[in-house]
């Protein structure tokens, strides 16, 4: 391939036209974007769009996403006009719950880095006159807000505009009402777009399709996991206190409102209002019944994105609305819709390239507020390889294939909907749908009174009712102070006795929703010695834990790989996306070298793993095993096939909650066998099933990682405290030459361990640290450690904070004391892991 491919990029909204211009920018110039409408206007989300930029998300990338957004359209200007109108950003509370939230929120926003701050009822009123500060339906008033001053409008059908014009002056060609028929393709590679114009030869093509994404993934036989769902916007008749306040028709100086406890938005276009309503049913739209409508015919009021306005949706949100901005009383709605836009299952964009197809990409899901961030994040992974954004929560193939049936992603992308306003808690499951994937394990579990939580559809017990007597004969040192109410949500005392047990008897904990590959062929060692950091040519029976890194040394997981046999290894990986990184690379080894084949099977789904950990541990096996489970018969790190009960089990020397153990492995047709026969053994030893709350607080005693919250691409192994997961005496894997460089250069910021000094305020993540009263970092993992009796809270800090010195976490408004500590905080010469 040339040093400039030939691009398709298929949608010229708002994603595809700034796509076009980051890769222009970036030197390349064999670019065609393929549009089915007009290029002056398409008829998209785009077209619509109220222009809506709010940084504020729990999530760093969407954030740095909405942020670059506002930079790039701030400078995109002609005329002296800006597409960017910075008029700021409001959050309302009309309850103290969303108060509380909106503290939180602002602590989130300091961690990454955007200015925002708590304001009261009366500067409310100031910042936005037309608000009625005092009683609202129901009792409620405005009790404060949260200001947001570089957030604002975006005029994306202008900024579309300037963006075609500044590509096509690079090289870039458009073409308009074309419409897409196929994706020509040979030998796993995309090699052209199919339009109605004829072929457009491509080595690369970009699907920015928007809420026509699904049928575009349809023509390569691609899931791509997105709903559209139709949204009411509308416009008022002119307010007389607007009256020559805006300069511009759709001019604006007053901030973005949001009004979230009644699911509302409100906008300035001029003298009149822009309101924009989730305070409605979910609209699935049936893609066969869009309006068909011809590219001469194409207005401002007539395109295939706008829907009939339903009024009786509407009804109930406009009283809300006139309750809020008294001003609305004398107004009426003057122009309404039901805008397209798209949904995901976990409302998050859909970035990346297809597993099955080399060379097509998808940008989807993408709303305005995060559209040049994105647009900039694709270039960066065509340019050079990996985007600077952390990319994990954003991956086309983070979900489960049951995640991407069409029953899962209308349910819970309807669900995103209604709850897109609502103040969730960070661990909040779903109601719906539920009990996807269930470890065989799961009927005992439920029979001990599980409280289960979910994840990737997967139930994960996380305390069991079952061991609330365990409470009254929990020592004093082992007990734990209240929580407050948040903290508090989704948790349970209970997970103290579960934490004691593991600690002083022996715990059962199901590790069966850890993902699971089996590599296997001539070539498998090859494939995981040039993708992985770790010394993986090691004889049968060696387990190790190793990292994957990007080409720049960011760590794209970490793994642990259990060598079964000469050609036969077992891995355990984070996601969905490890699985479809390792099956593409194997592939195209396989193909480069038929020799050196190599299979990647997901194998979790047919096989389940039971943590058997605790210092009694060997006392439970001994009595259901006779095989040499001693520290000369399994060492750590090491694992061997054995017999639980006639049930062949793989035992691996391993423990994530830093107690003596295994994690045992068997098909999934004996997992329930073997979770009977370990209980009834451990019996008179006090086994327990534990869950996820007590896992958790372990681990982080033991200084161990989690991938995705503790590092991401973002971190390389030296300064995530990883470097011993790297060998030394080995080059050439992926990221080798990159980490070389990075480990040469002092790190600017390192993950470090922190302990709370009142000994009781639990945070839960995300949230700012200060140093010297100056924010400079942000808190990863946390949670409460039971065995050392001090909450723990691991963040990234400047290297320069060394261990001792005195830190603040920010928690809902309030500065919390903490020291930075030596780590692991438990057993740190391993004597209790090592047995």
């Amino acid at each position: 391939m040339s040093a400039s491919p030939r691009v398709v990029i298929i949608g010229a909204g708002i994603v595809g036209t700034n796509l076009a211009d980051e890769l222009s920018s970036r030197g390349w110039n064999n670019i065609t974007v393929v549009e089915q409408g007009p290029l002056e206007l398409a008829g998209g989300s785009t077209s619509h769009a109220p222009g809506l930029v709010f940084q504020n998300n729990a999530s760093k990338t969407m954030t740095e996403f909405a942020t670059y957004t506002v930079n790039k359209l701030l400078s995109l200007s002609k005329d002296g006009q800006s597409c960017f109108n910075q008029v700021g950003g409001l959050e309302l509370a009309t309850t103290p719950e969303r108060l509380a939230d909106l503290k939180r929120k602002m602590g989130v926003m300091t961690s990454w880095g955007v200015e925002s701050r708590i304001v009261d009822a009366d500067e409310c009123e100031k910042i936005y006159p037309l608000l009625n500060t005092g009683k609202l339906t129901g009792g409620r008033e405005v009790l404060g807000g949260l200001l947001i001053p570089t957030d604002g409008l975006a005029l994306a059908a202008r900024a579309v505009q300037l963006l075609i014009e500044r590509s096509r002056e690079r090289g870039v060609t458009f073409l308009g009402s074309t419409s897409v028929t196929g994706i020509s393709q040979w030998g796993g590679k995309v090699t052209g777009v199919e339009t109605s114009s004829g072929v457009i030869p491509a080595d690369i093509v970009v699907s920015c399709a928007g809420f026509w994404g699904r049928e575009l993934g349809k023509m390569v036989g691609l899931e791509v996991p997105l709903l559209p769902l139709a949204h009411q916007y509308v416009k008022t008749t002119p307010l007389p206190e607007l009256k020559g306040v805006n300069e511009l028709p759709n001019g604006a100086q007053k901030p973005i409102l949001r009004y979230q406890d009644r699911d509302l938005y409100f906008r300035e276009h001029g003298d009149r209002i822009g309101i924009g309503s989730y305070a409605h049913r979910p609209m699935p739209v049936d893609m066969s019944a869009l309006p068909k409508v011809p590219a001469e015919d194409m207005s401002d009021h007539r395109m295939p994105s706008r829907l009939d306005f339903t009024l009786e949706d509407f009804a109930p949100a406009w009283e809300d609305c006139q309750d809020l901005l008294p001003a609305l009383r004398s107004a009426a709605i003057e122009d309404g819709f039901n805008g397209i836009f798209s949904f995901t299952p976990d409302g998050g964009p859909l970035i990346g390239e297809a597993p099955e197809l080399s060379g097509f990409f998808v940008a989807e899901a993408v709303w305005v507020t995060h559209s040049a961030g994105v647009a900039k994040a694709v270039a960066e992974l065509l340019t050079e390889g990996r985007s600077r954004t952390d990319l994990h929560g954003t991956e086309l193939t983070r979900f489960e294939k049951v995640q991407t049936s069409d029953d899962y992603v209308s349910e819970t992308s309807q669900q995103n909907f209604v709850e897109i306003y609502d103040v969730l808690h960070p661990l909040q499951p779903k109601e719906s749908p539920r009990d996807l994937r269930v470890s065989p394990f799961n009927v005992r579990q439920k029979e001990l009174g599980a409280f289960f939580l979910e994840a990737a559809a997967w139930e994960r017990p996380h305390w069991f009712e079952a061991n609330r007597p365990l409470l009254e004969e929990l020592p004093a040192e082992w007990q734990t102070p209240e929580r407050e109410p948040w903290a508090a949500m989704f948790s349970s005392p209970i997970s103290a006795a579960e934490a004691w047990k593991t600690r002083t008897a022996v715990a059962l904990y199901d590790m069966t929703p850890l993902k699971r590959l089996a590599v296997s062929g001539p070539g498998a060692q090859e494939l995981l010695h040039r993708l992985s950091t770790g010394n993986i040519a090691k004889k049968p029976g060696a387990v190790t834990y190793c990292l994957l890194l990007e080409h720049d040394g960011g760590i794209r997981s970490d793994v642990t790989v259990a060598r079964l046999g000469e050609e036969d290894f077992q891995l355990g990986v984070n996601s969905n996306v490890d699985f479809d990184y390792m099956r593409v690379e194997a592939r195209k080894q396989s193909a480069a070298d038929p020799a050196k084949w190599v299979h990647v099977t997901d194998i979790t789904g047919s096989t389940c793993c039971i943590g058997l950990w605790g210092p009694l541990a060997r006392e439970v096996i001994g009595k259901v095993s006779s095989d040499d489970l001693t520290n000369d018969g399994l060492k750590y790190f090491r694992t061997k096939e054995i017999s639980v009960g006639g049930i062949p089990v793989t035992a691996m020397r391993l423990s994530y909650v830093g107690e003596l153990g295994w994690e045992l492995y068997t098909t999934a047709e004996y997992g329930l066998k073997l979770w009977d026969l370990l209980f009834e053994a451990g019996r008179e030893h006090g086994i327990i099933a534990a869950g996820r709350g007590a896992f958790n607080s372990l681990r982080l005693e033991k200084g161990y990682r989690l991938w995705g919250t503790d590092m991401t691409t973002e971190h390389h192994p030296y300064q995530s405290g990883l470097g011993f997961s790297v060998a030394k005496d080995k080059e050439g894997y992926v990221g080798f030459e990159a980490l070389a460089a990075r480990k040469e250069q002092p790190a600017e910021k390192v993950l470090r361990c922190l302990t709370v000094d009142d000994g009781t305020s639990i945070v839960l993540g995300k949230e700012p640290v200060y140093v010297g009263g100056v924010a400079s970092g942000y808190v990863t993992s946390a949670a409460y450690g039971y065995s050392i009796r001090k909450p723990i809270a691991y963040a990234w800090l400047p290297a320069a904070v060394s261990e001792g010195d005195a830190v603040e976490i920010e928690y809902f408004g309030r500065r919390v004391p903490a020291t930075v500590s030596a780590e692991p905080l438990f057993d740190p010469g391993m004597e209790r892991l090592r047995g």
